[in-house]
């Protein structure tokens, strides 16, 4: 059965890595983010499709994590599982920083996720440095949720 996970987890973190093409941090110094609203559709769907992707794999690479902790399945909040649809009422700011924060994220859960299935390879109990990462995770995970605009009670803004 451990086997079985392992092999689960192994493909969240090729997923992982395969999420995230759109974060390029070797000339962070030069890169200015563009706090603009986007002029093309098309632009902004796929922007919004590739943060959706890069969420999704966070997600299931902290399931992952979680387990190996030992830790409990957690049941998902509104906001969480709903980002991917709430995050497209955020303008300007905000979605330049989740944008970046999400990639962050997985650029942390990256090679979190490699050295506790290596650690793991070799027969060794990575459930500390698991619970780390998963609280690592949990910390970054709540200040991106705490970007999202607030939905009330009749759940999130629509308009026609």
């Amino acid at each position: 059965m451990q086997t079985l996970a392992l092999r689960s987890i192994a493909r969240v973190g090729v997923r992982l890595l395969a999420s995230d093409d759109s974060y390029d941090c070797s000339n962070m110094d030069t890169n200015r983010p563009n706090f603009s609203k986007p002029e093309g559709g098309d632009a902004a769907r796929e922007a919004g499709s590739t943060l959706a992707r890069q969420w999704s794999a966070v997600q299931d690479a902290a399931e992952a994590i979680a387990m190996m902790a030992g830790l409990a399945k957690e049941e998902p909040s509104d906001k969480c599982r709903n980002f991917a649809i709430l995050i497209r009422d955020v303008e300007g700011w905000r979605l330049e920083l989740a944008k970046n924060h999400v990639a962050d994220m997985a650029a942390m859960m990256q090679p979190g996720l490699a050295a506790l299935l290596a650690s793991n390879a070799r027969g060794q109990d990575a459930t500390a440095a698991a619970l780390t990462l998963w609280r690592e995770y949990f910390v970054a995970r709540e200040a991106v949720l705490d970007l999202l605009p607030e939905s009330g009670k009749m759940g999130p803004r629509r308009s026609a």
